[in-house]
């Protein structure tokens, strides 16, 4: 089968909202002449739009398309033929080249399914529609405002966020544009988030002003990118002045001609805003037509209220309904059949496994392909329930799912001998008059019934009524599927009272894959507390990064430097078992601090986005920043800026514990396989020495693994620098200095380093750690974070262009740093490779943590080794210049050390 059904030439049929075909009167011309408003433009406007009033304070018209299938019952091949051309133009447009790479995006809810038809005329394109419906368990990738809608805020909800990074042309498309307000909103929301070159906008009318076309290219030469324009018909519409005014003044005097002279109030905006109808505002004649609201279940036009024999209706008839449309003159509407109100037959369309229900979080040529091989059988399965005499079918969507109703009525179109129409429900308030010349005729009321974010309230069904149908197939999705659906004053027993059939057909809602999570680490996991945030614990905002540690500021755990160095070479202590005493910076090493920062913010800023971007590229789209505490933790809060900056993710970080010897904290790792997908997990670090904590967290994994059952984490660590060549992930392969390596916690949001004592860790606990507040007044963490952030927007191009560099490179690691380590640890005696620590970094945290014996020196080495030796000068240990050394500087802590080594002023290491 051909993927992409060649449709029939689109053509303007007689249009449902009119009187009696061929009758020749626009649907447009009741609100033209009472309110002035003019149409203006291509001759196959009036064929196309329609108007009415909405019952909505911010725009008082009304522009209904006849071949959009939203609220005029239309043919199927007429509704999917113009979204299917509209996207071929696109194609020819833009080339298979850019198609290939690009993405189509519809406007929830009025275009989902033009949206998706247009995506199947480009063809090659991904589709994504925005919605109002929040996916629990799916992250929002963005979102933006259509200020003039009676529900304003949309959402994008891809499950592969993946779907919005890309450089190649975003195709936006709505069913018509007015204002471009909405595109405009848009554009800017998204290309601040992922910026491309191209836009091509899509409508099935482009109604704008000149001025509102000028806006939009002015914006398009702001934001340096290239908009182009694909439309069916265009034109204008003129509004004389106070239209706004005469819209309300008309609707309210409309609403308060229901039955019985009651007034029914609108259900959007303020009522009062309806309330002062202008004495000249309709004539007599108009208040025959009558709107419907929750109040009036059984209300009809004042001219149709009467039953079969002529007789003046009694206790209301076509309940919810209002007005009859498709006669040459009005028909009286049918009294009540015994069979009203009975449940609805139901289809079962075996619909693929897997297959999604519409473009909510994302559908794919392939998704296509599936849907095309499966249409035919589950369009039989429909036509078998049809009755054997019906000769007008509605197919009925439902809201936001429009495209999988339109594509079973178009095959059913092909399979049957009955007139199949299409429409949807909609959640739009729009008045009902009952005249050949306004486009909404008929109007069904009833309650949601899919359990809406923004809480209960009306829904519609425009042109059913009274539309002659002998049978209406209803399309809602599974969360759709609900008891208010089937309630007595629900859409199922509505219709029911307007056809003698009605059969439901049920398409499970597609809701991303759930993230693997074994009941043994569910269970586990709830046993584990919530990630520790600031500012409670760490100086950091709490968005910043999670800490799955536990608290242990109450505990003293700190002995002196000698004290803890002897115990650990002794083997009596791990030195995860206790914490060095914080290291207080002198002014001139404080400043000596400021001074590297100024220096390397730039490159670290680089280096931060290199590293963010290969990431985002290489590991998972959305990935899960799991820095290792605490060298890991401020360039993962970097990375999750870069992030927020580049691509406007809000990536989840945080922090936890790993220990030489001892592994990874497990229980961390249940609590993040019980949240997230292990898979999107990235672990990173400040820096890589010799790789063995690279080594460490492969080996713990592997042990995780096979204790717990659960896969997926990816022992790849990310890292800002890696001189040591021990990973593929990396900002920079250079040893420089990254300032956070320069302080302790007063870098790193004031937390020590970890803990992990058997008195203190139970097997169910986290990893310890500490928080010190008292040194809030030298903390310098946010400080760092800003600094290297604020430099993010003038490396923007040399990160694009190096990381397109390191996508071509060889990266494997040669783990060249561990070699040289074990030829040092030989060449000088040590014969332990773990006390040698190579780097700038790694040296800074001997001479800040343990007892160093020598620090080795590159010969040459400029800035990035002053506060090495200052500090090493405060210490009294001795700096070696080393020749073609592969670090810019190693540290060698004491052999063998006790604390008679020490000199006799107690700082001095010697042998």
């Amino acid at each position: 089968m051909n993927p992409t059904p060649t449709p029939p030439t689109p053509t303007h049929p007689p249009n449902p909202a009119r009187g009696a075909a061929g009758d020749g009167v626009w649907s447009g011309s009741w609100v033209a002449e009472r309110l002035g408003v003019e149409l203006a433009g291509d001759d196959t406007l009036p064929g196309m739009l329609g108007l009415a009033l909405r019952r909505n304070p911010k725009r008082a018209h009304l522009l209904v398309s006849n071949v959009l299938g939203k609220h005029v019952p239309q043919s199927p091949a007429v509704v999917y033929g113009h979204g299917v051309a509209l996207g071929r133009r696109v194609r020819e447009l833009l080339g298979d080249e850019e198609a290939v790479a690009a993405v189509v995006l519809g406007y929830a809810e009025t275009a989902t399914g033009l949206g998706h038809s247009v995506a199947d005329g480009l063809h090659l394109a991904p589709y994504l529609h925005s919605t109002r419906r929040p996916v629990t368990g799916v992250a929002r990738a963005g979102g933006f405002e259509e200020s003039h809608s009676h529900a304003t805020s949309h959402l994008l909800l891809p499950e592969d966020p993946a779907l919005l990074v890309g450089d190649g042309p975003l195709v936006l498309v709505d069913d018509e544009f007015s204002t471009g307000n909405t595109v405009l909103n848009t554009i800017r929301d998204l290309h601040e988030r992922y910026p491309r070159r191209r836009y091509v906008v899509v409508a099935l009318v482009d109604m704008r002003s000149p001025a509102d076309a000028a806006r939009l290219a002015d914006f398009a030469g702001e934001i340096g990118a290239r908009v182009d324009l694909v439309a069916a018909a265009s034109g204008t519409v003129r509004l004389p002045a106070g239209v706004l005014e005469k819209g309300r003044a008309l609707v309210a005097r409309h609403e308060s001609a229901a039955p019985g002279g009651a007034a029914v109030a609108p259900t959007d905006g303020a009522p009062e805003a309806y309330a002062a109808a202008e004495a000249d505002s309709v004539t007599p004649a108009e208040n025959t037509a009558a709107a419907v609201g929750p109040s009036w279940p059984a209300a009809v036009t004042a001219e149709n209220a009467t039953e079969a024999d002529g007789t003046p209706a009694t206790d209301g008839v076509a309940a919810g309904a209002v007005g009859r449309f498709g006669a040459a003159a009005p028909e009286p509407v049918a009294p009540e059949r015994p069979d009203r109100g009975r449940a609805a037959g139901r289809v079962e369309l075996r619909w693929p496994h897997g297959l999604p229900d519409g473009g909510r979080h994302g559908f794919t040529p392939a998704h296509r392909a599936r849907l095309e091989r499966a249409l035919p059988a589950m369009a039989a399965r429909v036509a078998e329930a049809l009755p054997a005499d019906a000769r007008r079918v509605l197919v009925l969507g439902f809201e936001e799912l429009m495209y999988a109703p339109l594509r079973l009525a178009r095959e059913l179109e092909q399979v049957v001998t009955a007139e199949v129409r299409y429409s949807t429900t909609t959640r739009s308030p729009v008045l009902a008059v009952d005249d050949p010349g306004y486009a909404i005729r008929s109007r069904i009321v009833f309650p949601a019934h899919d359990d809406p974010a923004d809480g209960p309230g009306e829904r519609y069904a425009y042109n059913v009524a009274g539309g002659g149908f002998d049978a209406v197939v209803a399309v809602v999705d599974s969360a759709a599927d609900t008891p208010e659906l089937h309630a007595p004053d629900g859409l199922l027993a509505r219709l029911g009272e307007h056809t003698p059939h009605v059969l439901l057909a049920v398409v499970p809602s597609y809701v991303p894959e759930p993230l693997y999570v074994p009941a043994s680490c569910e269970e586990r996991s709830a046993m584990l507390s919530e990630p520790l945030r600031g500012p409670a614990f760490s100086s950091y905002a709490p968005d910043e990064v999670g800490w799955l540690l536990q608290d242990l500021s109450d505990v003293t755990l700190e002995a002196p430097t000698e004290e803890r160095e002897e115990a650990i070479q002794s083997g009596g202590a791990h030195y995860a078992e206790s914490l060095p005493v914080e290291y207080q910076p002198s002014e001139q090493y404080q400043e000596l601090f400021h001074q590297a920062l100024d220096a390397s913010a730039v490159r670290l800023a680089r280096a931060v986005g290199v590293v963010t971007e290969t990431v985002i590229a290489e590991s998972s789209p959305r990935p899960v920043l799991v820095s290792l505490a605490r060298a890991g933790t401020p360039v993962g809060v970097l990375m999750r800026r870069w992030a927020r900056f580049r691509h406007g993710l809000d990536l989840p970080h945080y922090a936890v514990s790993i220990v030489r010897g001892r592994g990874i904290d497990a229980n961390a790792l249940r609590w993040l396989a019980a949240h997230h997908d292990p898979r999107d997990v990235v672990f990173v670090d400040g820096w890589t020495g010799k790789g063995a904590i690279t080594r460490e967290l492969a080996d713990a994994l592997r042990e995780f693994e096979e204790s717990d059952g659960i896969t997926g984490f990816d022992p790849e660590i990310a890292v800002l620098a890696d001189p040591g060549s021990c990973v593929r992930t990396y900002g920079t392969r250079e040893d420089f200095l990254i300032p956070s390596a320069c302080l302790n916690s007063t870098v790193s949001g004031l937390i020590s380093r970890t803990v992990l004592r058997a008195d203190l860790v139970g097997p169910h606990d986290y990893h310890g750690a500490k928080f010190y507040r008292e040194l809030a007044g030298s903390d310098l963490s946010v400080a760092f974070l800003d600094a290297v952030s604020g430099r993010f927007s003038e490396v923007a191009d040399p990160v694009a262009a190096a990381v397109k560099e390191l996508a071509a490179a060889d990266r494997t690691p040669s783990w060249a740093g561990w070699a040289a380590v074990e030829r040092i640890s030989e060449e000088y005696g040590i014969h332990d490779v773990n006390l040698v620590k190579p780097g700038v970094g790694e040296t800074t945290r001997v001479l800040l943590r343990r007892v160093p014996w020598k620090i080795l020196a590159r010969a040459g080495a400029g800035a990035d080794l002053e506060h090495v030796r200052l500090l090493a000068e405060q210490r009294g240990v001795p700096v070696e210049e080393v020749d073609e050394l592969p670090y810019t500087c190693v540290g060698l802590i004491h052999p063998k050390y006790t604390r008679g080594a020490t000199g006799a002023d107690g700082r001095t290491v010697t042998v």
